[in-house]
């Protein structure tokens, strides 16, 4: 007896477009070396991200304003054919590029609400290293 294989088919047709909200946050995380931005909804769930290395910037490039701007635009411009009209700014982080992030924000055609620095600080530092016997 000769056993049929049944085999599966999913119907094959247009991948349904994910939605987001009209309002959204842009995390912008500029390091010296990089900028990584990820554009999320206002519960936290990420709608779209970018960064340096990810539109070929390499090396020292990548820390640049230059990069910067290229890499926000990418990305809010990826969550605003998604829906996002609206965010607002948390910036992080000591880099070159942080005002630059923001302007490629405002020239897409969103609407920026507020901008915060949530760059960490240190309250009393690290605890310094024993002092030197010689």
């Amino acid at each position: 007896m000769v056993e049929e294989k049944k085999q599966s088919k999913k119907p094959v047709g247009k991948k349904k477009a994910k939605k987001a909200g009209p309002i959204g946050i842009v995390h912008i995380k500029c390091s010296f070396n990089n900028t990584i931005v990820t554009v999320t909804d206002e519960k936290g769930n990420s709608v779209s991200w970018s960064s340096s290395g990810a539109n070929n910037f390499k090396g020292t490039k990548k820390g640049t304003p230059f990069a910067a701007q290229i890499t926000c635009s990418k990305a809010v411009q990826k969550a605003y054919d998604m829906g996002v009209r609206q965010v607002s700014v948390k910036v992080s982080g000591p880099g070159p590029g942080r005002e630059t992030a923001i302007r490629a924000i405002s020239s897409i055609g969103v609407t920026v609400t507020s901008i915060k620095d949530v760059t960490t600080i240190p309250h009393n530092g690290c605890r310094p290293p024993k002092a030197r016997r010689v």
